[in-house]
């Protein structure tokens, strides 16, 4: 019965795209025949952002964007007794706001709110315990040379991010329905950082075809963070036991000095083709035929003594390396456009140790999705595998979905398969204490301003 009914909701889902896809495909300013015989238009979606000039020529301004992401998600559908239910939770809501009242200085501030659901609402909306609006990024930027993009300096909480490109993808235009979880590209994801952001310095820059951003920041304390510092992974759930803790920040070394409070990371990328925009940090999933783009990028990310051994009482340092490719072009001239995009990661926290998201080991994650332009759609595959040390079996994650565009990014609807297997972070254990398997289908609703 359960599958009876995914399968009716899937088939439900996609004759509702093809509907729209019929209905976007005629020209804006043609006259159409309706049931009742009323001649209509299509509506035009298009409107001018929301900003506010502060001068006459436009060259200085407040630039404000707002934007809402409505998920409705089915359970678990991999553990065949469990009965079936539908699910909605705000997977984002949140406000940005930027200034560029000088070309020699900018300032940003992003406030908002993740993952409110029947679960963990509260009667008032005013308890400490379930998700509150909060501040994502608030930094100030500095050009350093007049003439030049090669170096700007700033500094605040920031998302100016090392390791690949999508540790630095933006919310807002995503290919896939979101980042592929478990989250290992942003794995330090309340592991070292507060929602993805640090609070630290950055210098980024522009020279031709070639880009870059380097950031040197203070970790989180570890008290604070998922698991506070805990192996992920060990005997009790399968995997090997580490003797390590992610708390080398709160503990001194055999002098007695304080260590591990710096974490320094870094990305550095060639663009062959169109080059892309580092006004900000955020970096676009795809361009569904705008540009022609072509990237390869090399990141790592340092955290000098950051790790803890329990038993030596010894620190170790934690040092990731990534390289990723990154293409995204028009094909033809009818609007089609393709998006593919591939990264490898080795991640060393230590001997055996896992995190919240990766481990010692390496992960390979690709993409790959294609976008009919008459149609407004864009069907899509992402895949990862993690090879870690403390456990026996890869993790994998799959999803395969579609996005309907109603108007380009700023209004989508996405209609994807998720599923996780291997992972007892993520499914937890059955009675026989084996990780179950992750499945659900995820219906995404989109709109930014």
């Amino acid at each position: 019965m359960k599958k009876l009914i995914l399968l009716s909701v899937v088939l439900f889902g996609f004759s509702q795209f093809s509907f729209s896809q019929n209905d976007s495909t005629k020209s804006p300013l043609k006259k159409e025949k309706k049931w009742d015989d009323v001649a209509q238009t299509e509506v035009d979606h298009s409107y001018k952002s929301l900003t506010v000039k502060l001068s006459e020529d436009g060259a200085k301004y407040v630039r404000f964007i707002l934007w809402h992401q409505q998920w409705l998600q089915t359970s678990n559908l991999a553990i065949d007794d469990a009965p079936l239910n539908l699910n909605s939770l705000v997977r984002r809501s949140r406000v940005l706001a930027f200034a560029q009242v000088s070309p020699r200085f900018l300032i940003l501030t992003h406030f908002g709110l993740n993952n409110l659901s029947a679960a963990n609402m509260n009667a008032l909306g005013s308890q400490g315990d379930g998700p509150q609006l909060f501040l994502h990024d608030a930094w100030t930027e500095f050009k350093v040379l007049d003439n030049s993009n090669a170096l700007y300096v700033g500094g605040g909480l920031h998302y100016w991010k090392g390791l690949t490109r999508l540790a630095n993808q933006s919310t807002l235009n995503f290919m896939t329905m979101d980042n592929t979880r478990p989250f290992v590209q942003w794995h330090s994801l309340g592991i070292t950082d507060q929602f993805a952001r640090h609070i630290g310095f950055y210098a980024k820059g522009q020279i031709g075809k070639f880009d870059y951003r380097l950031a040197a920041n203070n970790p989180m304390n570890p008290a604070n963070a998922l698991g506070q510092g805990v192996d992920f992974i060990n005997e009790a759930n399968g995997g090997v036991d580490s003797d390590l803790t992610y708390a080398g920040s709160v503990n001194p070394d055999a002098d007695g000095n304080r260590v591990g409070n710096s974490v320094v990371e870094g990305y550095f990328r060639y663009n062959f083709f169109d080059t892309e925009s580092t006004k900000l940090p955020y970096q676009v999933g795809t361009y569904m035929g705008s540009k022609k783009v072509l990237g390869v990028g090399l990141g790592f990310f340092a955290h000098p003594k950051g790790m803890f051994n329990t038993v030596t009482t010894e620190h170790s340092d934690v040092t990731h390396l990534a390289a990723d490719i990154f293409y995204d072009a028009p094909v033809g001239t009818s609007g089609n456009a393709i998006n593919a995009y591939a990264s490898v990661i080795n991640f060393n926290y230590g001997e055996n140790y896992m995190s919240r998201w990766a481990g010692t080991g390496t992960n390979l994650y690709g993409q790959l999705g294609y976008y009919i332009g008459k149609a407004k759609i864009m069907p899509y595959v992402a895949f990862q595998t993690g090879s870690y040390e403390a456990y026996a079996d890869n993790l994998n994650a799959f999803d395969a979905g579609v996005n309907y565009y109603v108007n380009g990014h700023n209004a989508k609807i996405t209609l994807e398969y998720h599923t996780i297997s291997n992972n007892p972070l993520e499914g937890g254990l059955d009675a026989n204490g084996n990780p179950n398997g992750v499945q659900q289908l995820r219906l995404q609703l989109h709109i930014f301003l």
